[in-house]
């Protein structure tokens, strides 16, 4: 197993993917790690509000990993405006944190957070030799017409469907334009699932809701098809578990240290939300009991209908893992998370 050398920089490292990255490392054997997220309480006009639910949630995340230091994400990036030296160097940042809703409205505040934010730590990483990694989306991708693979030279053939698909567009072409792709790593992650997932609200994954329902009803509610060419339920997604895209991220770290580029962080295969909905019965041992309902219509023109990761580039870059299984990641996050309500690490 591969490790890194130096201390280590995640950003978003509370968050779903982040906190499965720290778990990683430190399945590793790395403790030298510093964090950033929004952990404390929202500051408001006239103070501040009680720390909420969702922070409170992966405060829990952060629980049972261990690490060097913690700055909550503004302070950090103040910090790294007025005195960015005293910082300290670091072998590699991994930027995970970002604004993940796929039904955000706000532009300006993606723009900030998800673009020029992400574009002064490339900057900096890139002026202190440091290997950066960040958070692209399979968003990027819009309804899939221009193709789902992960070559560089023409990003202007994406449309994405949302804000928050288009703000990773617009960092991906413009690190292009400032000709930084081939020294840093951008990765379009699919449909990831898995356990540290809980804090996400309506962005948590299907297993999730899907077993938060059967818990409480028995059956799962999934969108009706709005489309003439899928049925319901056989709409089509690359799902990816959590622990699979952690490995591939660290990979890019690790053993292909020289890569860059975009890289698409998938499964390689397309499963219908009937199949990871029966998969989730199955890990339960129950029999399925389905209800389809219509899709709000702010999400109609908003739909990936289907999606499918090209992992070609990915493999040329020696990753040699075999994907777990759907069936056996579903197993595993039900049985050894979501029933026992464990985070990763506990």
């Amino acid at each position: 197993m591969s490790t890194l050398e130096g201390r280590i920089l995640v950003t978003g490292g509370a968050g779903f993917i982040g906190s499965a990255l720290v778990w990683a490392l430190n399945q590793r054997g790395h403790r030298d790690i510093v964090l950033t997220d929004f952990l404390e309480p929202e500051k408001k006009w006239g103070g501040i509000v009680p720390v909420s639910a969702h922070r409170e949630e992966k405060r829990r995340n952060l629980g049972p990993l261990k690490f060097a230091e913690y700055f909550e994400a503004d302070d950090f990036r103040a910090r790294l405006r007025a005195q960015p030296a005293a910082i300290g160097r670091f072998s590699c940042i991994f930027h995970l944190g970002a604004c993940s809703s796929t039904t955000e409205t706000n532009a300006d505040y993606l723009n900030d957070n998800n673009v020029a934010y992400t574009r002064e730590l490339a900057a900096w990483a890139l002026a202190q030799k440091s290997r950066f990694i960040y958070a692209s989306s399979a968003a990027t991708y819009g309804d899939g017409t221009a193709g789902m693979d992960d070559r560089d030279e023409n990003l202007a053939r994406l449309h994405p469907l949302n804000l928050y698909g288009q703000s990773k567009q617009d960092f991906d072409a413009l690190a292009q334009r400032e000709g930084w792709l081939g020294k840093i790593v951008g990765l379009k992650y699919f449909n990831v699932f898995g356990p540290n997932e809980d804090h996400k609200g309506d962005m948590r994954s299907l297993v999730n809701k899907a077993y938060q329902q059967i818990q409480a009803a028995g059956r799962v509610q999934l969108f009706k098809s709005h489309r003439p060419d899928f049925k319901d339920g056989e709409q089509q997604r690359d799902f990816l578990y959590v622990k699979d895209a952690v490995e591939m991220t660290l990979h890019f770290a690790t053993t292909a240290k020289e890569a860059g580029g975009l890289f698409n962080l998938g499964s390689g295969e397309a499963n219908t939300w009937l199949t990871l909905t029966r998969a989730i019965f199955a890990a339960l041992g129950r029999q399925p009991q389905i209800d389809f309902i219509p899709m709000p219509e702010v999400l109609r023109g908003k739909y990936q209908y289907f999606t499918q990761a090209d992992i070609a580039k990915l493999r040329a870059t020696g990753y040699k893992r075999e994907m777990t299984p759907l069936a056996e990641a579903v197993r595993d996050y039900v049985q050894a998370y979501l029933v026992p309500g464990k985070k990763l690490g506990a």
